[in-house]
């Protein structure tokens, strides 16, 4: 093993890889046929497994204001989300639950616009609480468990500690932590970019 590849496992037992999330919309099977004409179609994959950018895009339309060319992940979903940082919510003219993903009980609605069609939502704009998403082998590793709220420590650009960050543990992910805009732009994140969960 190089020298590279030691520094590397060292440093994946101490810190966490950070991950910006933009705004972004997940829909279901039947609102992907009406938007866009058919399923939706993988343009490249994501950090967590079998999570991709699709090619397809649309347009959020809230009360007060508009995003146009809004990226959509799949695969489809049973419910329809819409992911958006607090300050897209008030452009949108929202106002939103900062909440885990899948969580959008009470939470406001908007139109989606694909070139084939239209979605009223009556619920599902949230902002996404930020979470660390995590291998079992590295919760355990780490000390900690599903549903447990940490404090993360960045080192970025203007490094700062988070708390309130939610750790989620599946077998099914890739452990990396994930960020709003408005979360990374305020420390400066850069790709690369390291965090420490606190004692």
């Amino acid at each position: 093993m190089d020298i590279e590849a030691i520094t590397g496992a060292i440093m994946g037992r101490i810190f966490v890889e950070l991950e910006a999330s933009g705004r972004h919309v997940h829909v279901t099977k039947a609102q992907a046929l009406q938007l866009f004409g058919g399923p939706l179609t993988p343009k490249r994959p994501l950090s967590q497994p079998g999570q991709y950018l699709a090619n397809e895009r649309v347009t959020v339309i809230g009360p007060k204001g508009e995003f146009a060319n809004v990226a959509v992940l799949g695969p489809e979903r049973e419910e329809a989300q819409v992911e958006i940082s607090l300050t897209d919510a008030r452009a949108l003219g929202l106002q939103v639950p900062v909440r885990p993903s899948g969580d959008v009980a009470n939470s406001p609605g908007c139109t989606l616009i694909g070139p084939k069609g239209r979605v009223e939502l009556n619920r599902g704009v949230i902002a996404a609480q930020r979470h660390i998403h995590m291998t079992p082998e590295d919760a355990a590793h780490f000390g900690v468990k599903d549903g447990q709220l940490v404090n993360l420590q960045v080192f970025t650009q203007r490094p700062l500690s988070f708390s309130q960050v939610l750790v989620r543990v599946s077998p099914k992910f890739a452990t990396y932590v994930h960020l709003d805009y408005d979360e990374a732009n305020a420390c400066g994140m850069g790709a690369g970019d390291l965090g420490r969960i606190l004692p």
